[in-house]
Protein backbone atom coordinates (compact mmCIF):
# COMPACT_ATOMS: atom_id res chain seq x y z
CA UNK A 1 0.00 0.00 0.00
CA UNK A 2 1.33 3.42 -0.91
CA UNK A 3 2.20 5.70 2.00
CA UNK A 4 0.79 9.24 2.25
CA UNK A 5 3.02 11.86 0.64
CA UNK A 6 3.15 14.00 3.79
CA UNK A 7 4.94 11.35 5.92
CA UNK A 8 8.62 12.04 6.66
CA UNK A 9 10.97 10.15 4.37
CA UNK A 10 14.16 10.74 6.36
CA UNK A 11 15.22 11.25 9.99
CA UNK A 12 14.77 14.57 11.75
CA UNK A 13 17.85 16.83 11.48
CA UNK A 14 18.62 16.41 15.19
CA UNK A 15 18.41 12.64 14.86
CA UNK A 16 20.61 12.69 11.77
CA UNK A 17 23.24 14.64 13.77
CA UNK A 18 23.04 12.14 16.62
CA UNK A 19 23.42 9.20 14.27
CA UNK A 20 26.40 10.89 12.61
CA UNK A 21 28.10 11.32 16.00
CA UNK A 22 27.46 7.67 16.82
CA UNK A 23 28.88 6.55 13.47
CA UNK A 24 32.00 8.64 14.11
CA UNK A 25 32.36 6.81 17.42
CA UNK A 26 32.14 3.44 15.65
CA UNK A 27 34.60 4.37 12.92
CA UNK A 28 37.15 6.43 14.88
CA UNK A 29 37.04 5.02 18.41
CA UNK A 30 35.93 1.43 17.90
CA UNK A 31 37.55 1.31 14.46
CA UNK A 32 34.85 -0.82 12.89
CA UNK A 33 34.92 -1.52 9.17
CA UNK A 34 33.19 0.69 6.61
CA UNK A 35 30.77 -2.14 5.85
CA UNK A 36 29.75 -2.46 9.52
CA UNK A 37 29.37 1.29 9.96
CA UNK A 38 27.21 1.44 6.82
CA UNK A 39 24.95 -1.28 8.25
CA UNK A 40 24.48 0.74 11.45
CA UNK A 41 23.70 3.82 9.35
CA UNK A 42 20.97 1.99 7.44
CA UNK A 43 19.40 0.38 10.51
CA UNK A 44 19.34 3.53 12.63
CA UNK A 45 18.21 5.64 9.68
CA UNK A 46 15.21 3.36 9.23
CA UNK A 47 14.38 3.58 12.94
CA UNK A 48 14.70 7.36 13.03
CA UNK A 49 12.49 7.75 9.95
CA UNK A 50 9.86 5.48 11.51
CA UNK A 51 9.94 7.51 14.73
CA UNK A 52 9.64 10.79 12.84
CA UNK A 53 6.40 9.56 11.29
CA UNK A 54 5.02 9.15 14.81
CA UNK A 55 6.19 12.63 15.84
CA UNK A 56 9.00 11.18 17.95
CA UNK A 57 12.77 11.16 17.80
CA UNK A 58 15.60 8.96 18.97
CA UNK A 59 15.91 10.88 22.25
CA UNK A 60 12.18 10.67 23.05
CA UNK A 61 11.42 7.10 21.91
CA UNK A 62 9.83 4.63 24.33
CA UNK A 63 10.05 0.85 24.44
CA UNK A 64 6.67 0.54 22.71
CA UNK A 65 7.89 2.72 19.85
CA UNK A 66 10.82 0.40 19.30
CA UNK A 67 8.55 -2.66 19.44
CA UNK A 68 6.23 -1.11 16.86
CA UNK A 69 9.21 -0.46 14.60
CA UNK A 70 10.25 -4.12 14.80
CA UNK A 71 6.65 -5.24 14.20
CA UNK A 72 6.65 -3.13 11.04
CA UNK A 73 9.84 -4.87 9.94
CA UNK A 74 8.12 -8.22 10.35
CA UNK A 75 5.08 -7.16 8.30
CA UNK A 76 7.40 -5.94 5.54
CA UNK A 77 8.90 -9.41 5.28
CA UNK A 78 12.40 -8.86 6.65
CA UNK A 79 14.23 -12.02 7.70
CA UNK A 80 14.61 -12.83 11.41
CA UNK A 81 18.38 -12.46 11.05
CA UNK A 82 17.96 -8.92 9.66
CA UNK A 83 15.59 -7.95 12.48
CA UNK A 84 17.96 -9.44 15.06
CA UNK A 85 20.77 -7.34 13.59
CA UNK A 86 18.64 -4.19 13.87
CA UNK A 87 17.86 -4.98 17.51
CA UNK A 88 21.59 -5.28 18.13
CA UNK A 89 22.19 -1.94 16.44
CA UNK A 90 19.47 -0.30 18.56
CA UNK A 91 20.93 -1.70 21.79
CA UNK A 92 24.43 -0.56 20.87
CA UNK A 93 23.25 2.91 19.90
CA UNK A 94 21.23 3.51 23.07
CA UNK A 95 24.01 2.24 25.34
CA UNK A 96 26.29 4.79 23.69
CA UNK A 97 23.68 7.56 23.93
CA UNK A 98 23.10 6.84 27.63
CA UNK A 99 26.83 6.84 28.41
CA UNK A 100 27.20 10.12 26.53
CA UNK A 101 24.33 11.74 28.44
CA UNK A 102 22.09 12.18 25.40
CA UNK A 103 19.18 10.33 27.07
CA UNK A 104 18.12 9.90 30.72
CA UNK A 105 17.43 6.16 30.36
CA UNK A 106 17.75 3.40 27.79
CA UNK A 107 14.39 2.65 26.10
CA UNK A 108 15.83 -0.52 24.55
CA UNK A 109 16.84 -2.16 27.83
CA UNK A 110 13.89 -4.58 27.73
CA UNK A 111 13.79 -4.96 23.96
CA UNK A 112 14.01 -8.65 23.08
CA UNK A 113 15.87 -10.07 20.13
CA UNK A 114 14.27 -12.72 17.88
CA UNK A 115 15.93 -16.10 18.00
CA UNK A 116 17.77 -16.97 14.82
CA UNK A 117 18.45 -20.55 13.83
CA UNK A 118 22.18 -21.11 13.43
CA UNK A 119 22.83 -22.65 10.05
CA UNK A 120 25.92 -24.74 9.56
CA UNK A 121 28.32 -23.03 7.15
CA UNK A 122 28.47 -24.34 3.60
CA UNK A 123 31.70 -26.28 3.09
CA UNK A 124 33.37 -27.73 0.02
CA UNK A 125 35.03 -31.11 0.06
CA UNK A 126 38.79 -30.99 -0.54
CA UNK A 127 38.48 -32.25 -4.13
CA UNK A 128 35.76 -29.65 -4.83
CA UNK A 129 37.89 -26.86 -3.38
CA UNK A 130 40.86 -28.03 -5.46
CA UNK A 131 38.78 -28.06 -8.65
CA UNK A 132 37.51 -24.55 -7.91
CA UNK A 133 40.85 -22.90 -7.18
CA UNK A 134 42.46 -24.55 -10.21
CA UNK A 135 39.65 -23.49 -12.56
CA UNK A 136 41.19 -20.23 -13.88
CA UNK A 137 43.17 -21.29 -16.95
CA UNK A 138 44.08 -18.83 -19.73
CA UNK A 139 42.61 -19.82 -23.11
CA UNK A 140 44.86 -21.12 -25.86
CA UNK A 141 46.67 -18.21 -27.47
CA UNK A 142 45.53 -15.79 -24.74
CA UNK A 143 46.47 -12.14 -25.11
CA UNK A 144 48.30 -10.38 -22.22
CA UNK A 145 45.06 -9.14 -20.64
CA UNK A 146 43.38 -12.57 -20.68
CA UNK A 147 46.51 -14.11 -19.20
CA UNK A 148 46.69 -11.45 -16.48
CA UNK A 149 43.04 -11.97 -15.49
CA UNK A 150 43.47 -15.75 -15.28
CA UNK A 151 46.61 -15.38 -13.15
CA UNK A 152 44.85 -12.87 -10.87
CA UNK A 153 41.79 -15.07 -10.43
CA UNK A 154 43.90 -18.13 -9.64
CA UNK A 155 45.86 -16.16 -7.03
CA UNK A 156 42.64 -14.85 -5.46
CA UNK A 157 41.05 -18.30 -5.19
CA UNK A 158 44.22 -19.89 -3.84
CA UNK A 159 44.52 -17.15 -1.22
CA UNK A 160 40.88 -17.34 -0.11
CA UNK A 161 41.03 -21.10 0.36
CA UNK A 162 44.68 -21.48 1.34
CA UNK A 163 44.76 -18.72 3.96
CA UNK A 164 41.11 -18.23 4.94
CA UNK A 165 40.92 -14.49 4.29
CA UNK A 166 37.70 -12.52 4.45
CA UNK A 167 36.74 -10.96 1.14
CA UNK A 168 37.33 -7.40 2.44
CA UNK A 169 40.74 -8.44 3.77
CA UNK A 170 41.73 -9.80 0.38
CA UNK A 171 40.46 -6.76 -1.53
CA UNK A 172 42.39 -4.46 0.83
CA UNK A 173 45.76 -6.16 0.39
CA UNK A 174 48.67 -4.02 -0.74
CA UNK A 175 51.94 -5.13 -2.33
CA UNK A 176 53.97 -4.54 0.84
CA UNK A 177 51.80 -6.96 2.81
CA UNK A 178 52.73 -9.99 0.70
CA UNK A 179 55.99 -11.69 1.75
CA UNK A 180 56.70 -14.41 -0.81
CA UNK A 181 60.14 -15.17 0.62
CA UNK A 182 58.79 -16.09 4.06
CA UNK A 183 55.46 -17.32 2.72
CA UNK A 184 53.38 -14.91 4.81
CA UNK A 185 50.66 -12.34 4.27
CA UNK A 186 49.93 -9.51 6.70
CA UNK A 187 46.17 -9.04 6.92
CA UNK A 188 44.25 -6.01 8.18
CA UNK A 189 41.15 -7.57 9.74
CA UNK A 190 38.07 -6.41 11.60
CA UNK A 191 38.61 -3.56 14.04
CA UNK A 192 41.84 -2.67 12.19
CA UNK A 193 43.56 -5.64 13.87
CA UNK A 194 46.53 -7.06 12.02
CA UNK A 195 47.42 -10.73 11.84
CA UNK A 196 50.01 -12.65 9.88
CA UNK A 197 48.87 -15.82 8.16
CA UNK A 198 50.84 -18.41 6.18
CA UNK A 199 50.65 -18.92 2.44
CA UNK A 200 50.18 -22.41 1.05
CA UNK A 201 52.70 -23.51 -1.57
CA UNK A 202 50.12 -23.31 -4.38
CA UNK A 203 49.07 -19.86 -3.17
CA UNK A 204 52.67 -18.66 -3.07
CA UNK A 205 53.29 -19.91 -6.62
CA UNK A 206 50.05 -18.31 -7.86
CA UNK A 207 50.80 -14.99 -6.19
CA UNK A 208 54.33 -14.94 -7.59
CA UNK A 209 53.06 -15.66 -11.12
CA UNK A 210 50.43 -12.92 -10.84
CA UNK A 211 52.91 -10.42 -9.42
CA UNK A 212 55.39 -11.10 -12.22
CA UNK A 213 53.11 -11.51 -15.27
CA UNK A 214 49.61 -10.35 -14.31
CA UNK A 215 49.70 -7.34 -12.03
CA UNK A 216 51.87 -5.16 -14.33
CA UNK A 217 49.11 -5.43 -16.95
CA UNK A 218 46.13 -4.85 -14.62
CA UNK A 219 47.63 -2.28 -12.24
CA UNK A 220 48.90 -0.11 -15.10
CA UNK A 221 51.82 1.03 -12.94
CA UNK A 222 49.71 2.99 -10.46
CA UNK A 223 48.71 2.41 -6.84
CA UNK A 224 49.79 -0.12 -4.23
CA UNK A 225 46.74 -2.40 -4.28
CA UNK A 226 47.87 -5.97 -4.86
CA UNK A 227 44.82 -7.11 -6.83
CA UNK A 228 43.57 -4.87 -9.61
CA UNK A 229 40.95 -4.64 -12.32
CA UNK A 230 42.10 -2.60 -15.31
CA UNK A 231 43.87 0.20 -13.48
CA UNK A 232 41.83 0.25 -10.28
CA UNK A 233 41.90 -1.82 -7.08
CA UNK A 234 39.62 -4.83 -7.17
CA UNK A 235 36.50 -4.52 -5.01
CA UNK A 236 34.66 -6.98 -2.79
CA UNK A 237 31.81 -7.25 -5.31
CA UNK A 238 34.32 -8.08 -8.04
CA UNK A 239 35.72 -10.89 -5.90
CA UNK A 240 32.27 -12.27 -5.05
CA UNK A 241 31.32 -12.27 -8.72
CA UNK A 242 34.45 -14.08 -9.86
CA UNK A 243 34.15 -16.70 -7.09
CA UNK A 244 30.52 -17.30 -8.04
CA UNK A 245 31.43 -17.54 -11.73
CA UNK A 246 34.13 -20.16 -11.18
CA UNK A 247 31.88 -21.95 -8.70
CA UNK A 248 29.17 -22.34 -11.34
CA UNK A 249 31.74 -23.50 -13.85
CA UNK A 250 33.12 -26.26 -11.61
CA UNK A 251 30.26 -27.16 -9.23
CA UNK A 252 27.15 -26.51 -11.31
CA UNK A 253 24.14 -25.08 -9.51
CA UNK A 254 25.80 -25.00 -6.10
CA UNK A 255 26.22 -21.46 -4.76
CA UNK A 256 29.79 -20.63 -3.81
CA UNK A 257 30.98 -17.41 -2.14
CA UNK A 258 34.30 -16.19 -0.73
CA UNK A 259 32.94 -17.13 2.70
CA UNK A 260 32.42 -20.69 1.45
CA UNK A 261 36.16 -20.89 0.86
CA UNK A 262 36.89 -19.39 4.29
CA UNK A 263 34.57 -21.94 5.92
CA UNK A 264 36.23 -24.72 3.95
CA UNK A 265 39.69 -23.52 5.00
CA UNK A 266 38.75 -23.68 8.70
CA UNK A 267 36.88 -26.98 8.50
CA UNK A 268 39.63 -28.76 6.59
CA UNK A 269 42.21 -27.58 9.13
CA UNK A 270 40.14 -28.93 12.02
CA UNK A 271 39.46 -32.19 10.22
CA UNK A 272 43.20 -32.48 9.66
CA UNK A 273 43.87 -32.24 13.39
CA UNK A 274 44.63 -28.52 13.87
CA UNK A 275 44.01 -27.10 17.34
CA UNK A 276 40.92 -24.89 17.51
CA UNK A 277 42.93 -22.05 19.10
CA UNK A 278 45.31 -22.08 16.15
CA UNK A 279 42.39 -21.92 13.72
CA UNK A 280 40.93 -19.05 15.76
CA UNK A 281 44.15 -17.06 15.34
CA UNK A 282 44.38 -17.81 11.63
CA UNK A 283 40.79 -16.67 11.05
CA UNK A 284 41.15 -13.55 13.19
CA UNK A 285 38.20 -14.42 15.44
CA UNK A 286 38.02 -12.40 18.65
CA UNK A 287 36.31 -15.29 20.44
CA UNK A 288 36.90 -19.03 20.16
CA UNK A 289 33.10 -19.45 20.38
CA UNK A 290 32.88 -18.15 16.80
CA UNK A 291 35.43 -20.71 15.64
CA UNK A 292 33.55 -23.54 17.35
CA UNK A 293 30.91 -23.41 14.60
CA UNK A 294 33.36 -25.28 12.42
CA UNK A 295 33.66 -28.14 14.89
CA UNK A 296 29.93 -28.73 14.36
CA UNK A 297 30.53 -29.01 10.63
CA UNK A 298 33.33 -31.52 11.18
CA UNK A 299 31.22 -33.50 13.61
CA UNK A 300 28.36 -33.65 11.12
CA UNK A 301 30.74 -35.14 8.58
CA UNK A 302 31.89 -37.74 11.07
CA UNK A 303 28.29 -38.87 11.59
CA UNK A 304 27.69 -38.83 7.86
CA UNK A 305 30.72 -41.07 7.36
CA UNK A 306 29.45 -43.38 10.10
CA UNK A 307 25.99 -43.70 8.55
CA UNK A 308 27.51 -44.32 5.12
CA UNK A 309 30.17 -46.79 6.21
CA UNK A 310 29.07 -48.84 9.21
CA UNK A 311 27.03 -51.99 8.44
CA UNK A 312 24.81 -51.50 11.50
CA UNK A 313 24.18 -47.79 10.99
CA UNK A 314 20.93 -48.45 9.14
Amino acid sequence: MREPDDLPRRPRPEDAELIAAFLDHLALERRLSEHTVAAYRRDLGQLATFLARGRRGLRTAHLEDLRRFLAQQVTRGYARSSIARRVGAIHTFYRWALARGEIPEDPSALLGRPRVLQRLPGVLRPREAAALVEAPVPPEGADPLELAVALRDRAILELLYGSGLRVAELAGLTVDRIDLVRGRVLVLGKGAKEREVPLSEPARDALEAYLRRGRPVLADGSGSAFFNRRGRPIGTRDVRRLVGRYGQRTLGARRVTPHTLRHSFATHLLEGGADIRVVQELLGHASVATTQRYTHVSRSRLFEAYRRSHPRAG
